[in-house]
């Protein structure tokens, strides 16, 4: 149940390119700069991503990247699952390798499975579209005060 700075950051880097959908492909240096996100790290996040058909990468002088996705049908929890893998149970999960066995005799199981199911309810409700939206709004905001 583990999240990552690659899903931090691979999660700024979907939504940058949702927000320049329809514009044509986004370099790694843009989407760096905008976002604050070290380039060679973007580089091996876009990778991923494209391996997951979350993105596809555009080669030539005006290259980059976009998404292959629908913004509206991908959700976080697409993008965090294919950076980080699949959330995995609770370390109470007796199945699990290096569950701590106890099971259903141990009181904090029941909390960190609720903790989990939420967690993927939220991850899994949210969509890249959603965000987009959001980011463009905040960007608009942000140019506005400068």
């Amino acid at each position: 149940m583990r999240l990552t700075a690659k899903s931090e950051y691979g999660l700024l880097a979907v939504i940058d390119l949702a927000c320049a959908a329809g514009q044509g492909p986004v370099s790694v240096r843009e989407v760096a700069e905008r976002r604050n996100i070290p380039a060679k790290f973007l580089e091996q996040l876009l990778v991923s991503l494209r391996k997951a058909g979350i993105v596809t990468a555009v080669r030539g002088a005006h290259g980059g990247f976009t998404l292959v996705r629908d913004p509206q049908s991908t959700t976080v929890l697409d993008v965090v699952e294919a950076l980080d893998g699949p959330l995995g149970s609770p370390i109470c999960d007796a199945e699990a390798d290096g569950g701590c066995g106890r099971g259903s005799s141990c009181a904090a199981s029941a909390v960190w499975w609720r903790a989990q199911y939420a967690l993927r309810g939220v991850l899994g409700s949210t969509t890249i579209a959603d965000l987009a939206s959001m980011q463009v709004q905040l960007d608009d905001a942000e140019r506005c005060r400068a």
